[in-house]
């Protein structure tokens, strides 16, 4: 039996996937806390309603030109990783990274948790190694999470969110953007 690199490049991208999910799940957490929400984007309906989000808030929005092209790579990549996280202070009796005395006064001005936000960082940049360590193009983009959010893809507790679109063509789409 042959396959076409058109199917195993398709079934490598999900592999891939799933991996850079696994290597966002395993990253190290303060406090060993676990706030971080992922999922992978592959149906063709799901990217287009993200999509079609992006350039509403370039054209609509915020007239941030971004945006649409950002809509336009991820139009051209048949899979995206979506990699958020929950906001909730972790009960540090002090700390002050997020600008406020404690994590009590943090909860009662609803402010964010900045190891919320470091641990993010962490499971996106395990993610994005595991693509790279399979030679998948891929580029961490605001624009796809600020979508993501505004759909609500990864539900309401989900605050902050990071997308990361996966190709694998010849020449990078996620290079020389204009």
């Amino acid at each position: 039996m042959m396959v076409g690199s058109d199917i195993a490049e398709k079934n490598g991208l999900q592999q891939v996937a799933e991996l850079m999910l696994v290597a966002a799940r395993t990253a190290p957490k303060a406090r060993g806390v676990d706030n971080i929400v992922t999922a992978i984007l592959a149906d063709a309906a799901d990217k287009k309603a993200l999509t079609d989000e992006m350039r509403r808030i370039a054209q609509t929005e915020t007239g941030v030109a971004f945006f649409e092209r950002d809509a336009g790579n991820v139009d051209s990549a048949p899979v995206v990783v979506l990699i958020g996280t929950k906001v909730q202070p972790l009960g540090l009796s002090y700390c002050g990274f997020c600008g406020f005395a404690n994590c009590a006064a943090n909860l009662e001005a609803g402010g964010r948790c900045a190891f919320n936000a470091h641990d993010l960082g962490l499971a996106v940049g395990s993610a994005v190694g595991v693509a790279a360590d399979h030679r998948v193009d891929n580029r961490v983009m605001f624009s796809v999470g600020r979508a993501a959010l505004n759909l609500k893809l990864m539900g309401e507790e989900t605050k902050i969110i990071f997308g990361i679109p996966l190709s694998v063509k010849g020449k990078s789409p996620f290079f020389d953007r204009k």
